[in-house]
């Protein structure tokens, strides 16, 4: 992957099945306690919302956004824009933090979605350009796998990884919950809750 495309300092590496499937979850929970019909979340609200969590300060930064998905995860129901291939893959918006540039790939073969992720971290991990790395790994199936793996990454100015359910050890790097962001792309505000 890194010969095709060569990593931003900031890069954010994401699960789209996971982010999927905690996004209806939480929209589907939320809006009775809301009293209302909710939005599809939006992505760019979404993926600012995981820079800033990240420490990343507004400014002209270079961010990059790799979801990785399977052929049954193609789409991002909970959110907007939701098809992987045909609308977010080599799309790219401006705000305030920055340029972010979006990337989809799946696994070739018989790979499983959990090998690409893991191989796409390792990557990260040599490379000398990517110097803060945020993770929305699929905690389930292999949330612990990432966080061996992010445990070890050392020379980079951050690594912030993004959950349902902290770590049950203490960590060089960071965690934050992963809900909030998605609360914030689905329009919640706080005083409703």
């Amino acid at each position: 992957m890194e010969k095709k495309i060569p990593f931003a300092s900031d890069v954010i590496l994401i699960d789209a099945a996971f982010l999927d499937r905690v996004g209806k979850d939480m929209a589907a929970h939320f809006a009775p306690l809301v009293g209302r019909e909710l939005p599809k979340a939006d992505l760019a609200v979404l993926l600012e919302c995981l820079a800033l969590d990240a420490g990343i300060e507004p400014g002209k930064n270079e961010i990059q956004v790799i979801f990785v998905y399977d052929a049954e995860h193609s789409r991002m129901n909970f959110c907007l824009p939701s098809d992987l291939e045909k609308e977010v893959h080599g799309m790219a918006f401006q705000s305030r933090l920055g340029e972010f540039s979006l990337y989809a790939f799946q696994p070739s073969d018989m790979a499983r979605r959990e090998d690409l992720f893991t191989e796409s971290l390792q990557l990260l991990t040599e490379s000398k350009d990517a110097r803060r790395i945020m993770l929305v790994p699929d905690e389930g199936e292999y949330g612990e796998a990432v966080e061996r793996l992010a445990a070890k990454i050392k020379g980079k100015d951050g690594v912030t990884v993004f959950g349902m359910n902290p770590p049950a050890h203490d960590y060089e790097y960071s965690f934050e919950m992963l809900g909030f962001a998605i609360l914030q792309s689905l329009g919640i505000r706080a005083e409703e809750l």
